[in-house]
């Protein structure tokens, strides 16, 4: 499962992440920044990434639309890089298992709880 990383998250987390999800990237690899939502919705579609973004808009066009391509949304505030990369590892099987499920669009990830 490839993840297209949008620019409201660190570029770093394609690599820190890529032994979970191999050929990810950040979407500024792909396309300049500032691109508009429908521009990087068309590219994740045609290169068969899944979208990973904080951005509501996505969220809207993965309801509106469905998938592909398939669109994760993380609802963590302005957590750290470090928070999202371990959020992501602990939530990596219920996201493979998001990619498998043809029917599933939209995986909706919550910022972890305060111990």
């Amino acid at each position: 499962m490839k993840l297209l990383f949008d620019e409201n998250l660190s570029f770093r987390l394609a690599s820190q992440l890529d032994d979970l999800f191999p050929g990810s990237v950040h979407v500024e690899t792909v396309t300049p920044r500032g691109t508009p939502d429908e521009e990087v919705w068309q590219i994740a579609r045609e290169q068969g990434y899944t979208l990973i973004s904080k951005d509501n808009d996505f969220r809207q066009l993965a309801f509106l639309r469905g998938a592909p391509p398939k669109v994760i949304w993380l609802r963590i505030g302005n957590a750290p890089t470090g928070i999202i990369e371990q959020t992501l590892r602990l939530q990596s099987t219920r996201i493979h298992a998001f990619g498998e499920d043809e029917g599933a669009a939209l995986l909706v990830i919550d910022a972890p709880s305060a111990p």
